[in-house]
């Protein structure tokens, strides 16, 4: 099995990379730029850019991958908005160059797009076959990449995370956890706001997801989500109990405290249930992704 990775020194990527490596499949990480990946773990990379269609045609005819998962995007909803054409060319025809690249090897790679929340928009947690209604234009280029990958002729698989959160290490970008936890050790006061609800989901989680579709050579699409409805409050307040931090230092928000350029969800988030049934997916709860990642 040869796994080829786009945007592998993403989050995603860099965790996906080193947890499918670890279960000796053949993996080819690509990214732009030198390897920031920790190379404890035996894979291949290849510096590409993504952008280019001639590059990524010579990635994926030198790879010749049975599987693509394609995790490389713009994924910040105020730089998309600002930036559209930037948007539409990092979101959307990366996806078409990757997919067309595809279609042109001999035997055609089962592609596994991870998509997002976005695509939805108030009113969730929402299934699989929800209508959708994104909110910005982050949402609505990600729809147009999900909808060209279902009409592309490829075997395909569609995963839609939601704030996917887990350990960093030099190299990745902190998340929203690391931030509280800096703030409150630094005595910092800190507002979080309570009238946004997610399903935040720990890395380790998905990535077990994606390993499964790709093992089991499952197609459509799935939620691969945390179980917890839960507000960036309760989860900061969730980091301060869990590592001992004073929670005190937290004052609870709501969304009009903070002035954003682009229209986000109240209620967002993704149910779980079909992945639950058909892979067997089994997420942990917020508290316990919080120990994960911070190892206690």
């Amino acid at each position: 099995m040869k796994v080829l990775i786009s945007g592998a020194n993403g989050f995603l990527g860099q965790h996906l990379t080193i947890f499918l490596a670890k279960r000796n499949i053949t993996v080819a990480a690509c990214s732009r730029g030198e390897c920031r990946i920790p190379l404890q773990h035996v894979f291949e990379y290849l510096p590409a850019e993504l952008t280019n269609r001639e590059s990524v045609n010579e990635v994926v005819a030198q790879v010749k991958p049975e599987v693509i998962v394609h995790t490389a995007a713009m994924s910040k909803p105020d730089e998309c908005n600002e930036q559209r054409a930037k948007c539409l060319l990092h979101n959307v025809e990366v996806t078409k160059y990757l997919a067309e690249a595809a279609l042109q090897l001999d035997v055609k790679p089962h592609f596994i797009y991870v998509s997002t929340d976005f695509v939805f928009g108030e009113n969730g947690p929402h299934s699989e076959d929800d209508e959708k209604g994104p909110l910005n234009f982050y949402g609505e280029s990600k729809l147009m990449s999900e909808q060209f990958v279902a009409a592309s002729g490829l075997r395909y698989t569609i995963i839609r995370p939601v704030f996917i959160y887990g350990k960093t290490w030099p190299g990745l970008r902190p998340s929203f956890l690391h931030w509280v936890k800096q703030n409150l050790e630094t005595g910092n006061r800190i507002k979080v706001v309570s009238d946004q609800l997610r399903t935040p989901t720990y890395v380790e989680d998905i990535c077990n997801g994606i390993y499964t579709v790709i093992m089991e050579g499952q197609m459509g699409t799935f939620h691969l989500a945390g179980k917890d409805v839960i507000s960036p409050y309760e989860m900061a307040v969730t980091i301060a109990k869990t590592l001992g931090l004073d929670a005190a230092l937290i004052t609870n928000v709501t969304s009009d405290s903070f002035i954003e350029p682009v229209k986000r969800a109240k209620r967002s988030g993704l149910k779980i249930d079909k992945a639950e049934k058909i892979l067997q997916y089994s997420p942990v709860t917020f508290a316990e992704g919080v120990k994960l990642t911070f190892n206690t």
